[in-house]
C-alpha cells in the first residue's frame, strides 16, 4: 500500500482533515518557505493528532542542535533534510532521517548510495526557487534505470489528483508526498486532500492486486 504524506501543514484544521482522510504522515516545514510553521505551533498541532500519524519535519541545512531540539520538542518521527547536508553530517545524527534530493538527470540519483543510513529518500523536482514545494514534476523515467530500493522511495514534486495514479504506476514508491497539489490559492484544501488520498489508496489496491 503506497503511503501518503501531506506536507506543508500549518493549521490544526488541515492536519485533522488529512488524518481523517487517511493520511499516513504529515509534514511540517521549518525551513524558509511560504508554508513555514513555528516549532511551537507544530508541537501544538502534533499533540492533537492521532498517535498512528507519523510526523516529519522539513529542514534545509539546519544545525545538529536545531534538528535535535525540534525533533524532541515537536515529537517528530523523522527529520527530512532538504539542503546540501553531507553524508558525514547525516551519519553523525542520532535521529531517523530522510534525505531529499532534487532530480534533474539520472546522474543525480548516484548520490543516494552515500546516504546508507537514510530511512527514506525523497525525490523532488529540481525546478523552482525553493528546495522543495515548487509544484513541478521531474522525469520519472530516470527512476526506471536507477537501482533505488522502492521500499525507501518517497516520490514528491508536482503531484496532484490528476497525475498521481500514473506516478504510482511508473515509480512504485513506498510513499507519495504532496503539498501544493492539495491547495487552493496557496492554502490547503480539505476536499482536495481527501480526493488525493482516495486516488492513492484506490491505485495502490489495484497495483497490489495486479502484481
Amino acid at each position: 500500500m503506497t503511503q501518503v504524506k501531506i506536507c506543508g501543514i500549518k493549521t490544526l484544521e488541515h492536519a485533522l482533515a488529512a488524518a481523517k482522510s487517511g493520511a499516513d504522515t504529515i509534514g511540517f516545514v521549518f525551513a524558509e518557505s511560504k508554508r513555514q510553521v513555528s516549532v511551537e505551533e507544530a508541537a501544538r498541532i502534533a499533540e492533537q493528532l492521532p498517535k498512528h500519524i507519523k510526523k516529519i519535519g522539513v529542514f534545509v541545512n539546519a544545525s545538529e542542535v536545531e534538528l535535535e531540539n525540534t525533533f524532541h520538542q515537536v515529537g517528530l518521527d523523522y527529520v527530512q533534510l532538504h539542503g546540501s547536508e553531507s553524508p558525514q553530517f547525516c551519519e553523525r545524527l542520532s535521529l531517523p532521517y530522510i534525505k531529499a534530493l532534487r532530480v534533474k538527470t539520472e546522474q543525480d540519483l548516484e548520490v543516494l548510495e552515500s546516504y546508507r543510513q537514510a530511512s527514506y529518500f525523497l525525490l523532488d523536482s529540481a525546478t523552482g526557487p525553493y528546495q522543495g514545494g515548487n509544484g513541478t514534476t521531474f522525469d520519472w523515467r530516470h527512476l526506471k534505470r536507477a537501482s533505488i530500493d522502492r521500499k525507501k522511495l518517497i516520490l514528491a514534486g508536482g503531484l496532484n489528483e490528476t497525475n498521481i495514479e500514473d506516478a504510482i504506476i511508473q515509480t512504485n514508491p513506498a510513499m507519495v508526498d504532496v503539498s501544493s497539489g492539495v491547495e487552493t490559492n496557496g492554502t490547503k484544501d480539505s476536499e482536495k486532500i481527501q480526493r488525493f488520498i482516495q486516488k492513492v489508496k484506490e491505485r495502490s489496491t489495484c497495483h497490489t492486486h495486479n502484481q
